[in-house]
Formats: C-alpha cells, structure tokens, sequence
C-alpha cells in the first residue's frame, strides 16, 4: 500500500496531465472550481487585439515615413505583412533573395539586423540603431525614430 502511495505522489502531475489530455478525471473538475468568467477572458482578448492592432498600424505607418524619406517606391508596401520585408529589404538595399533568409529560424534573427543596421544607414543614422532593435522595448521606439526625426 505504501509503495502505491509513493508512486501517486511522485507522478500525480503525469496522471493528471494525462487526464487533460484524455478530457476526462479531475484537471477539468479542478477547472470548473475555478470558475474564470468568460467575460474576463474575452475581455483580455480585445484588449490584445487593440494593443497588437495599434503596434501594427505604428510600424506600418513608421516603415512608409522611413521608404518616403529614402524616395524608395512602393512605400504603400508597409502595410502588407509579408511583402512589407520585401520594402524594407529595398530601403536597405539588401538583395531580394534575403527574403528566403529572413524565414529561417535563428538566421532571421541576424538578418533582420543587418537589415535594419541598412535602414539607420539609409536614413544617415548610425548603423547601431539597428541593432538596438533586438532590446526588447527600445526596438519600439527605434522605428519610430527613424522614421520621424530629422
């Protein structure tokens, strides 16, 4: 008995992933005890979908300001999410072909910031604002200042 104890204790969790998994036991029973309102959750839902809604239109609108200023055409690209790398690839003058490379995990990382090291170059700002993009709040603010300081 002791032995069957132990074991439970030990691999409780598994068991209970397990019970997830198979949609029945005591993980959705101990799910309806906590009783987290719908509203609450929807709520949080629109408040993602605006935040992430009004991130979009700012780098949207930063990438045209930036493509108008170094009178590269197309600047309405911006606004179209995977041909919008393709514009920024262009402010950069980057090869095109740099595409496949920016959909490669990990590689995408370092060609965006070479990528973006050729847009501060483009709008005669140091290179290292570009690699600035890469700090998690600053990279906010970096399009943003390349496209509408002076």
């Amino acid at each position: 008995m002791k032995k069957q104890a132990t074991f439970i204790s030990r691999f409780g969790w598994l068991l209970t992933a397990g019970a997830v998994l198979a949609g029945t036991g005591t993980a959705f029973a101990q799910y309806e005890e906590s009783k987290v309102p719908a509203a609450f959750l929807g709520g949080f839902l629109v408040v993602a979908l605006i935040f992430a809604a009004l991130g979009y239109i700012y780098m949207a609108l930063s990438l045209q300001t930036i493509a108008t200023k170094t009178n590269t055409e197309n600047a309405w690209l911006a606004w179209i999410p995977i041909v919008n790398l393709i514009l920024m690839l262009n402010i950069a003058k980057k090869p095109i072909w740099w595409f496949i490379l920016m959909l490669i995990p990990l590689v995408n990382i370092v060609v965006i910031i070479i990528v973006w090291m050729g847009i501060a170059e483009a709008r005669n700002k140091p290179n290292w604002w570009g690699i600035l993009m890469i700090v998690p709040l600053v990279g906010i603010i970096v399009p943003g200042y390349l496209a509408w300081s002076d």
